[in-house]
């Protein structure tokens, strides 16, 4: 039996070999011009929810890859993660072709920043995931449905990541258990469309921006909690700055739908973290609540680590921050960002609440928003490209947006996917020590195909230049 796995999502051949052989990849830097040097803060591009780190795949049988170099065998079911603050989720990897990294930490993702987002059958996918297991835990039920003589738990989940991977990553793939095999043509073959579900928590706008003496805002709230606890990264007695509702009132629980504002004294100080001098400074509202999160989430990870669908979720800790920003003059920035993967790129959205226009350059191109009015500026970066932007602007005003595009189920192949196991345990990240033995029973590493192809890719750089010299050799003999 090979021994790669479900973890791994083995890599095909030398796809996309030419970003493959610059690991590093290309870092595009965005600078917003404006006065102020202070340090840039580092901002991962999640809009809030859950935040967790996978644990490993806990319950799966095998499944069968059929590929033009031949079958592979691989192991095929649940994952596990644990949440930031409590809670347990699980999921279904939906990005075959990439590796699961060893204890990768995952944010809860929209569709439109994920693979899912160009995905005609992603609503499918959610139907998947709603009738089946864990969703659906009786199992003799499960299995009159789907036509089998019975289920165990690990055929259940096999047969669900089969039929989730036949849609997601559009692969040949069957289940080995005939069994999981008649539930992943059952769920394949039921599927219907479903819409992507509400995230569990999030706030709308991630920032805001404004003059001392204004509320600014409102920041929406959305979420399917009962009710959130809503905390200031500032304190009021010293700052002055209050989180109020449209009355007034000072607010520290909130619930879907609440308009929230934060209420910024004409002479209010600075953030701790942040002294921008008179009249200006900023202030972070983050939102926190225990919920569920609802079933067909996405998970993705900034280290490349394969993007999950949530399949099933305990009690768990969400949450959600959105920046505030004002200055008594000039331009006033809220600046923003988001993968947009339908793009092919990293929306950067930025507001200019002042009284002049907020000019800057992102990757050669100068923009100018006028005083009021916000624009959005989607930056095109190559699949599974690094980016660093570090956006600045008046009053010492900072951000670092840093991650990865991750929005196609073919994986790169890198150093790190060159780890295999007998036992179903992600790669490492950074990669590791190969297993000889793994290599022995597979017959090579995940990343043999790419060091062949930049081998080729040598020998045939190495024949164009020896083509050329002899050329110059022959017109010099003349």
């Amino acid at each position: 039996m090979l021994a790669a796995l479900s973890e791994f999502c083995r890599s095909t051949g030398t796809t996309r070999l030419a970003a493959a052989t610059t690991v590093s990849g290309l870092v595009a830097a965005g600078v917003l011009s404006g006065a102020g040097t202070a340090a840039a803060d580092e901002r991962p591009q999640t809009q809030g929810g859950a935040t967790a780190t996978i644990n490993g795949l806990k319950t799966y049988g095998e499944a069968v890859i059929h590929g033009d170099g031949g079958d592979q065998q691989v192991s095929a079911g649940l994952f596990e993660m644990s949440v930031d603050g409590g809670g347990t989720l699980q999921t279904y990897c939906v990005d075959l072709h990439n590796p699961t990294q060893r204890d990768a930490r995952y944010e809860e993702t929209p569709w439109s920043g994920t693979s899912l987002g160009a995905n005609k059958d992603a609503g499918r996918i959610h139907w998947i995931l709603e009738h089946s297991y864990p969703q659906v835990n009786d199992l003799a039920a499960l299995a009159r449905q789907a036509g089998t003589s019975g289920l165990t738990e690990q055929d259940a989940a096999a047969g669900t990541q089969v039929a989730i991977w036949r849609y997601s990553d559009g692969a040949d793939v069957d289940a080995v258990d005939p069994q999981a095999e008649k539930l992943a043509d059952y769920l394949e073959k039921s599927a219907r469309s479903v819409a992507e579900p509400q995230a569990s928590l999030t706030l709308d706008p991630p920032a805001v921006s404004g003059r001392p003496g204004d509320l600014l805002g409102p920041v929406t709230v959305h979420t399917n909690a009962s009710e959130v606890t809503v905390s200031s990264s500032t304190d009021a007695a010293t700052t002055g700055v209050r989180i109020i509702d449209k009355t007034g009132k000072v607010i520290t629980s909130a619930e879907d739908g609440s308009r929230l504002y934060f209420d910024i004294p004409e002479d209010a100080a600075g953030g701790p973290a942040h002294a921008f001098g008179s009249g200006g400074g900023t202030a972070e509202l983050t939102v926190q609540a225990s919920t569920t999160v609802p079933v067909g989430r996405a998970f993705a990870s900034e280290s490349r680590s394969q993007t999950q669908i949530l399949a099933g979720s305990s009690e768990s800790t969400v949450s959600a921050t959105v920046t505030a920003l004002w200055a008594a003059e000039g331009a006033i920035p809220a600046i923003s960002a988001r993968k947009n993967c339908a793009k092919g790129g990293v929306d950067i959205t930025a507001v200019d609440k002042g009284d002049e226009p907020f000019v800057f350059r992102l990757m050669g191109v100068e923009h100018t928003i006028p005083a009021g009015t916000s624009r959005t500026v989607t930056v095109p970066l190559q699949e599974d490209q690094a980016y660093d932007f570090t956006i600045t602007g008046p009053h010492g005003f900072s951000h670092r947006f840093t991650g990865v595009l991750d929005c196609k189920t073919q994986g790169a192949i890198t150093t790190q996917t060159a780890q295999l196991r007998n036992e179903p345990s992600p790669a490492t990240v950074g990669g590791g020590t190969v297993d000889t033995t793994d290599l022995a029973a597979t017959g090579g590493s995940a990343i043999t195909p790419m060091i062949a192809g930049v081998a080729i890719g040598l020998v045939v750089i190495g024949g164009a230049v020896l083509v050329v010299l002899r050329r110059k050799e022959t017109e010099a003999a003349e």
